[in-house]
């Protein structure tokens, strides 16, 4: 099981860094009794998603790390690249892309960077990458509602 192992030690090295407060993009991260799938609360850094923090999943196969994770949003979120369902378009972890030297905490960190910077020609949602690029503000104040109404606090 060279996931098993793989995994156990980046959990280990995320969650010390977690501890030493070297990591700004990650508040939390566990596991149940499956090692394939890990909770993580994200903490975004630019307006509006900043004023919360996210859970997601990060679903492993049992092939990893020549495959790559899955990353779904249990949070809702108002985001051109992350559909109803939470699942995210995010480049670093499409099958053309993967690299099996990538490690879960530089996906986290792409995640927390897309989040910050939303990609509005590569959407999940249409609708919302033209609300995007088009009316920013009214964009900005929809994804901010949904924050203060879904988001876990910042403050925890």
């Amino acid at each position: 099981m060279a996931a098993t192992r793989r995994l156990q030690k980046e959990l280990v090295d995320i969650q010390k860094k977690i501890d030493a407060k070297t990591i700004s993009y990650c508040k939390r991260v566990t596991t149940d009794d499956n090692i394939l799938l890990w909770h993580c609360l994200i903490v975004p850094t630019k307006m509006p998603f900043k004023e919360g923090q996210f859970l997601i999943d990060i679903a492993f196969p049992a092939e990893y790390p020549f495959k790559p994770p899955k990353i779904t949003f249990k949070t809702p979120i108002y985001h051109p690249n992350v559909d109803e369902k939470g699942q995210v378009c995010l480049p670093i972890i499409s099958a053309e892309n993967w690299k099996p030297a990538v490690k879960t905490d530089q996906v986290m960190q792409s995640l927390v960077d897309l989040v910050d910077e939303p990609e509005p020609d590569h959407p999940l949602r249409a609708d919302i990458a033209e609300e995007y690029v088009k009316n920013r503000e009214r964009f900005d104040k929809k994804a901010l509602e949904l924050v203060k109404q879904h988001a876990h606090d910042k403050a925890k």
